[in-house]
């Protein structure tokens, strides 16, 4: 088990030294992020970079374990989307918390809308 599972916004917000990185920071060592969630930090970076070697640098400096998203993890996230589709939450989101509710750990995020939801994971926000 995990300590806490970070949502693709708070690794961003930690890689980029922004606002909440800190927070990020503090429990970087005990961090897990879904591969899913890895890939949309990958997306981002490479865009702002517009080279995977830079993107897998930055990555490789936070050192967080990826988790293969699953079968189970994808009909679980799949099965939220009737409960969290009213605010707007994507797959990448919907990854983050089917991981952090097998892993029984809080999710860190930057998204304020997560800590409107009604699901049995702890949302800690990070700003």
């Amino acid at each position: 088990m995990s300590s806490v599972v970070l949502d693709s916004s708070a690794l961003l917000a930690f890689i980029h030294g922004e606002p909440g990185g800190e927070v990020v920071g503090g429990v970087i060592g005990q961090a897990v992020i879904s591969s899913v969630n890895h890939a949309e930090v990958v997306t981002k970076l490479v865009e702002r970079t517009g080279s995977l070697d830079l993107a897998r640098a930055a990555l490789g400096m936070a050192s967080v374990d990826v988790i293969d998203f699953d079968r189970l993890q994808a009909e679980q996230a799949g099965a939220l989307v009737k409960r969290t589709r009213s605010r707007g939450l994507s797959l990448g989101d919907r990854a983050c918390l089917t991981l952090a509710a097998r892993e029984g750990a809080p999710v860190l995020t930057a998204d304020r809308i997560w800590a409107t939801l009604k699901l049995d994971v702890e949302v800690r926000l990070i700003r």
